[in-house]
C-alpha cells in the first residue's frame, strides 16, 4: 500500500510529487498536484528565466497604473495562475490531447518595474518580451491592464514587423481624444507607431461606441452573437488571412455574468463557452503571441473570471500544439 501522505512511491523523496513549479525535471509533460497546493506557475510549469529549449514562455504583468474604472488587475497574474491549478490534470476538454506533451512551457514569473510609473513598465515588458523572443520562444502573457498589450506588440514588430491583431474586447481601445497614454487608447498609438497590420485585423465581441474604426474591421457583439462561434471563427480567418497575428483577449469581452472579476465590465458579451469555440475554430491563424489581460480577481466570484482567463489561455496553447506531434517523457499520475 503506497502511503500518499508521504510520497513514497512517487518518485525519489517525500517532496518529489509536489511543487512541480519548482521540482519539474523537463519541460514537456506533467504530473497531477492538488489545486490547493503548491507554488503557482501557470498551469504547473517549471519556473524558470531560462528559455532554453522552450517553445512558449508565459510572463506576467501586474500592472494597473492606468486603469479608469475599478482597480486590481495587478493581481491578474496571480489569479490566473492560481486558478490554472484546476486545469493542470491531463488532456484537455474538448481537444483531446495534452498540450504539454506536444509544447515545453515554461513561466518565467512576473516583469518587474518601478510601481506607479508608465514608462518603466513599457520599458521593462518591451525588455523582457524582447530577451524571450530572442531565445527562440514565443509568449502567452497574462495581465495586467490592457495597456500591457503596447510594450509586447512593440517587442514583436521590431523582430517581426507589422502584424495582424485579433483583439477581443468590449471596447475598441483606439479612443484618439485622451492626450495621455492608459489602457483605452494603446491600439492607436500602436497604430500610430506601425506596429499593426490593420488591414487584416478584427476586433471580436466590441460593444461600446467609437465613432471611428481606425481601419479595424469589427464584429460587434450583435453580430457575433447572431452569426454563432463558427462563422465567426471563420470570417476573423478570412480577414487576417496567412499573414503573422498576435491574439489579445481583454476579459471584459465576455458577459460579466461570466467575467465579474474585470475593471470596466459591459453586459452583452460573449459567454466562455462562446469565446472558447470561436478560439477553437482559429486553427488556421498563425498566431506568434497573445496576452490576457483586465482580469480582477477582487470583484470575482468564485474564481470564474480567473477560471475563463486560465481556460482561455490553455486554449490558446491547444491552438499551438494541434499540428504537433507528442513528444513527451515525462511521468503522469
Amino acid at each position: 500500500m503506497v502511503d500518499r501522505s508521504s510520497g513514497e512511491g512517487q518518485g525519489s523523496g517525500p517532496s518529489s510529487a509536489s511543487d512541480r513549479a519548482l521540482t519539474a525535471p523537463g519541460l514537456h509533460g506533467r504530473v497531477i498536484e492538488h489545486p490547493y497546493a503548491g507554488a503557482l506557475s501557470f498551469m504547473r510549469r517549471r519556473y524558470s528565466r531560462d528559455c532554453t529549449g522552450a517553445d512558449v514562455v508565459v510572463c506576467g504583468i501586474p500592472c494597473d497604473i492606468t486603469t479608469t474604472a475599478r482597480p486590481g488587475a495587478r493581481f491578474g497574474p496571480r489569479g490566473i495562475r492560481a486558478a490554472s491549478t484546476h486545469l493542470a490534470y491531463g488532456e484537455h476538454w474538448p481537444w483531446g490531447f495534452d498540450p504539454f506533451d506536444r509544447l515545453s512551457v515554461v513561466d518565467a514569473g512576473d516583469v518587474h518595474f518601478e510601481p506607479g510609473y508608465v514608462e518603466s513598465m513599457l520599458k521593462a515588458t518591451e525588455a523582457e518580451a524582447g530577451r524571450i523572443l530572442d531565445a527562440g520562444a514565443s509568449i502567452l502573457a497574462l495581465g495586467g491592464e490592457h495597456l500591457v498589450s503596447l510594450p509586447l506588440l512593440r517587442a514583436h514588430a521590431a523582430r517581426q514587423g507589422p502584424l495582424a491583431l485579433v483583439h477581443f474586447d468590449a471596447h475598441t481601445d483606439t479612443w484618439d481624444d485622451e492626450p495621455e497614454l492608459g489602457h483605452g487608447n494603446m491600439f492607436h498609438h500602436a497604430l500610430g507607431e506601425g506596429l499593426i497590420d490593420v488591414e487584416h485585423s478584427v476586433q471580436v465581441g466590441i460593444r461600446t461606441h467609437n465613432h471611428e474604426t481606425h481601419g479595424f474591421q469589427i464584429l460587434d457583439a450583435d453580430w457575433v452573437q447572431a452569426q454563432g462561434a463558427e462563422a465567426v471563427s471563420r470570417r476573423i480567418g478570412e480577414i487576417v488571412g496567412t499573414g503573422k497575428a498576435y491574439l489579445t483577449f481583454d476579459i471584459d469581452c465576455l458577459d460579466p455574468a461570466f467575467a465579474p472579476g474585470t475593471g470596466t465590465p459591459v453586459v452583452g458579451g460573449l459567454s466562455t463557452q462562446f469565446a472558447r469555440q470561436v478560439l477553437r475554430g482559429l486553427t488556421g491563424t498563425d498566431f506568434v503571441g497573445m496576452d490576457i489581460v483586465e482580469v480582477a480577481p477582487d470583484y470575482d466570484v468564485a474564481e470564474i473570471t480567473s477560471l475563463a482567463a486560465a481556460t482561455l489561455a490553455l486554449d490558446y496553447l491547444c491552438l499551438l500544439a494541434a499540428d504537433r506531434p507528442a513528444v513527451a517523457t515525462g511521468s503522469k499520475d
